[in-house]
């Protein structure tokens, strides 16, 4: 029998590449898993990318993360072959400081939503970004928007109005006929309230999602499909992300979806692109509006319109899901509940409440409605986003061991709002009195801590001002004017978690109060 010695060849030849993948595969893994052996984390995690992939997937990541921190008993753990999460409160403020030496890794260009364009959240180069946050803040902080208040108390009493003439049963009468209302889902209605805010701000018209009680353009819906692509893209390889984010892919995929397929914030980019082109336009009046304050701080047509873009997508979910959480959190807390209602009816009688919408001032001056605010955005960060920055190449200590530089560590502020050493024993339980009991060093700490929900240093969130003022008005107008009961206490709403918490279904039955 003769013997085809071209296909042994080709055997010994395929038998040997596929031995050197494996070879290579092999020593490959045992190189990332020493370059950060020094933090605890998941095995899997240490040579592959397929754990934080599937863990992010679960919708609740947040829990995952805090169930292996709790398992190792540390604040930083191994989450992939170069990636490192941390919930230290001083790491996090060193990474993200003014001076940090860190830099923003090419995570966030796959936060893009205009191809080839970068918004203040996206763009790589530092100066770009100090220059655009300089250059918004004015804008944000109500500086050039002098009706900034009154345009947030404006969308709120649209709201109250909805709620009294449609689903708010009058308690003095027997439930029945047209005394019988039907449920609010305070979810979505929350986040129509926000998105009609920041629009209203942003533009000097909002885009009537309260008037319609629908989710106009689709938008939620399509912030629900691109939250859970997206944080599969997120947690994959660097060079996945790379390749997604890239222009070319971007516009591919633009040119494959058709038209009439688009919704959310694809057919609210047009709609804003008009408006930001007006403002840009021959003798074009100043307006007292967010975007009016960006034209006149120097901002290009194009630039304006990605943070306008940026507004509606990030200015308004988030402050949604602090909103409801807080709300939930109440409902589902007799104690807090009563005593927080107690507050703001005194607030009223006193005169320490206006008659119409209590004022930011006048927020801020009510001790338990602060603490209420504070501890529900630290039971339930409004995101979970891990915003992965680079170590500088001369390397960095965290929790005591040296970190490589090029090393991509991202934060777990879920882990911060529970440490034990800044918030007490109970810091898994809403105990809005926490806030109360601390001396003035100990909420001054606390404060700092929770903050760190809206970042830090060059990175802090712009809005963050607007957000505490729509949350603290939101609450104390709804309980001021009516009384709640959570419909389905067993199960109170549907919450998934990809990076931003996608919330439905908080069902809740109304009353006015007597």
């Amino acid at each position: 029998m003769e013997i085809d010695i071209y296909s042994l060849d080709r055997v010994t030849t395929l038998l040997g590449l596929f031995l050197l993948a494996i070879g290579y595969h092999a020593i490959s893994s045992v190189l990332a898993w020493r370059r950060l052996r020094a933090f605890p984390g998941p095995l899997f995690a240490s040579f592959s990318y397929l754990w934080v992939i599937r863990a992010s997937q679960t919708g609740h990541i947040h829990r995952t993360l805090l169930a292996e921190v709790d398992k190792h008993g540390t604040t930083t753990i191994r989450v992939g072959p170069n990636e490192l999460l941390t919930g230290n409160p001083d790491v996090i403020r060193r990474i993200t400081a003014a001076r940090s030496r860190y830099r923003r890794s090419d995570w966030y260009r796959l936060h893009r939503l205009i191809p080839g364009q970068d918004s203040m959240l996206t763009t790589l180069d530092v100066a770009e970004h100090d220059w655009l946050k300089a250059k918004t803040a004015p804008g944000y902080t109500g500086k050039d928007v002098p009706s900034l208040e009154v345009t947030i108390d404006s969308v709120l009493l649209n709201l109250v109005s909805k709620l009294r003439a449609k689903y708010a049963a009058n308690p003095s009468l027997p439930r029945s006929g047209a005394n019988v209302k039907p449920l609010l889902d305070l979810a979505r209605t929350a986040s129509y309230f926000t998105l009609d805010s920041i629009t209203q701000l942003a533009f000097d018209q909002n885009f009537g999602f309260l008037d319609s009680e629908t989710d106009v353009y689709g938008h939620l819906v399509m912030l629900d499909e691109m939250a859970r692509k997206a944080m599969v893209f997120t947690t994959a390889p660097p060079f996945i992300g790379r390749i997604v984010s890239s222009t070319p892919f971007r516009r591919l995929v633009d040119f494959l979806v058709k038209p009439e397929n688009r919704a959310g914030i694809f057919r609210i980019l047009p709609i804003t692109r008009a408006i930001v082109a007006k403002r840009y336009g021959p003798e074009a009046p100043r307006q007292n509006d967010m975007l009016g304050s960006f034209v006149a701080h120097g901002l290009s047509e194009a630039q304006a319109n990605n943070e306008a873009v940026l507004q509606v997508m990030a200015g308004s979910d988030t402050t949604a899901t602090w909103i409801r959480a807080t709300m939930l959190y109440i409902l589902s807390s007799p104690r807090v509940y009563r005593r927080l209602q107690d507050e703001i009816d005194a607030g009223v009688r006193n005169g320490m409440i206006s008659s119409t919408v209590i004022s930011s001032a006048e927020a801020t001056a009510l001790p338990y409605l602060q603490a209420v605010l504070w501890e529900g955005l630290r039971i339930h960060p409004p995101a979970s986003s891990m915003s992965f920055k680079v170590v500088p190449p001369e390397g960095d200590i965290i929790d005591g061991k040296f970190v490589p530089g090029g090393t991509r560590t991202g934060t777990m502020v879920e882990v911060a709002m529970r440490m034990k050493d800044v918030f007490g024993d109970d810091a898994d339980v809403y105990r809005p009195e926490r806030w109360l009991e601390a001396d003035k060093e100990k909420e001054v700490e606390m404060r700092k801590t929770v903050d760190l929900v809206f970042s830090y240093g060059r990175y802090g969130c712009a809005g963050k001002l607007v957000a505490h003022m729509e949350a603290a008005k939101v609450v104390v107008e709804l309980l001021r004017s009516f009384n709640f009961q959570l419909a389905y206490p067993e199960k109170p709403w549907d919450s998934v978690n990809f990076a931003v918490f996608l919330q439905r279904n908080l069902w809740v039955a109304v009353s006015l109060r007597d």
